[in-house]
Order: C-alpha cells, then sequence, then structure tokens
C-alpha cells in the first residue's frame, strides 16, 4: 500500500479526468463572434490611395454566411508615418479621449507637421514652444466638437476624406502654417451594449443572399423498351 502511495502522480491523475470530462459542442457562428479583423482600406474602398490605412473591425453577428462587422479602430501603417516626417520641421500630436452621440467612447490620436510662411526664405519652421501648446489645444477643441455632435458611423466617414485635418490647418493657420494633419489612430475603449437593430441601420443596404427558387418541372414518363421475343 505504501509503495502504491509513493508512486502516485497527482498530474497523471488529473489529466485522465479531464479527458473523461466531456465537451459541449461548439457552433462555429460564436466563434467568430467578437473577433476583431484588420485590413486595408484600400480593400474596403477599392482605391489604393488610401492603402495606409488600416481599419479595425470587429464581427458582432453572424447571419448565415454573412458576418456583420462594425468599426473598431484605426491606424496608420509604419512607413505612411515614416514618410510624413522630414526634417527642419516640427511634429505636433495631440490625443483626446470623446464619446459620441451613440455612447461610443474612443480615443483619438492627431499629427501635423508646421510649414513654411507665405514668401519665407528661411529653410526651418520650428514652432515655439507656445505656439505648439496652442495648436495642440485647438487640436483637442476640434476634435472633441467634431465627434461630440455626431454617431459613430458619421465620425467613420470624416476620416476618409480628413475633413477634420483640414479643419484643423484653417484654425491654426494664425498661430502657425500646419500641413500633413491627419487623425492617425483611433481606439474604442468603451462600446455601448450590443443591439442587433442599431447594427442592421449600419448596414442598411444589407440584404441576405438566399438565392432564388427554381420550379422544377415534371419528371416525364419514360418510354418502355419493346419485349424481346424468344427466338
Amino acid at each position: 500500500m505504501i509503495s502504491r502511495l509513493l508512486h502516485f502522480s497527482p498530474s497523471k491523475t488529473l489529466a485522465r479526468l479531464l479527458l473523461l470530462v466531456p465537451r459541449a459542442p461548439k457552433i462555429a457562428s460564436e466563434g467568430l463572434k467578437h473577433r476583431v479583423f484588420e485590413v486595408s482600406l484600400a480593400d474596403l474602398q477599392g482605391d489604393e490611395d488610401h492603402a495606409y490605412r488600416k481599419i479595425r473591425l470587429r464581427a458582432e453577428d453572424v447571419q448565415g454566411r454573412n458576418v456583420l462587422t462594425n468599426f473598431w479602430g484605426m491606424n496608420f501603417t509604419t512607413d505612411k508615418l515614416r514618410s510624413l516626417v522630414r526634417k527642419w520641421q516640427t511634429l505636433i500630436e495631440a490625443h483626446v479621449d470623446v464619446k459620441t452621440t451613440d455612447n461610443y467612447t474612443l480615443r483619438m490620436f492627431c499629427i501635423g507637421f508646421t510649414k513654411r510662411r507665405p514668401n519665407q526664405v528661411k529653410r526651418t519652421t520650428y514652432a515655439q514652444s507656445s505656439q505648439i501648446r496652442q495648436i495642440r489645444r485647438k487640436m483637442r477643441e476640434i476634435m472633441t466638437a467634431q465627434s461630440t455632435s455626431c454617431d459613430l458611423k458619421e465620425l467613420v466617414r470624416k476620416f476618409i476624406p480628413e475633413s477634420i485635418g483640414k479643419e484643423i490647418e484653417k484654425a491654426t493657420s494664425s498661430i502657425y502654417p500646419l500641413q500633413n494633419v491627419f487623425i492617425r489612430k483611433v481606439k474604442i475603449l468603451k462600446a455601448p451594449k450590443f443591439d442587433l437593430g442599431k447594427l442592421m441601420e449600419v448596414h442598411g443596404d444589407y440584404s441576405e443572399d438566399v438565392g432564388v427558387k427554381l420550379e422544377r418541372p415534371a419528371d416525364e414518363p419514360m418510354a418502355e423498351a419493346p419485349a424481346e421475343t424468344a427466338a
């Protein structure tokens, strides 16, 4: 009895018990829900000019062979960000947490670069610390105003034409001229409770492809072969 106790292996016994526990069958559609996919905006829009934007989409519901997704973030590719950084200019960044009208909490990151004033001869375009603070304040104000006055669907539509970046360039021109102002990154911090009705509003043009029912013609009676007579 003592020798049996000395050779007892709890890990092997536990493994045997785990193998004996029956597992519930897993539904494939449930495994897709809440997965996050990252795709290029060029693939979604069919335009290679937007290849530097990476869009994150979260699978919210599965209907047949179609997966209904929702916006879950955005980012720039590394090569795009590196191509924007140059010598003799000041890089200015700002971020702010905003809440849309449909209760999505987002963190938006803005980036911009100084440029030469009209008729400027000097090569460098360095902004002073006080000017950088003023520009950052303007960036936060405009991002907040543009985000809190619309829902998530309308806000995403503003990212593609860079309407927010253009407004920042116009508002900060009196402080210091800016160029290449982008909303470079967006993170979803908090999302409201899932509502299928609102998701279907986002996919307003969605219709499930169920095919077309075809009427099958009645089978024609086969002609009977003539009986062979024995010789």
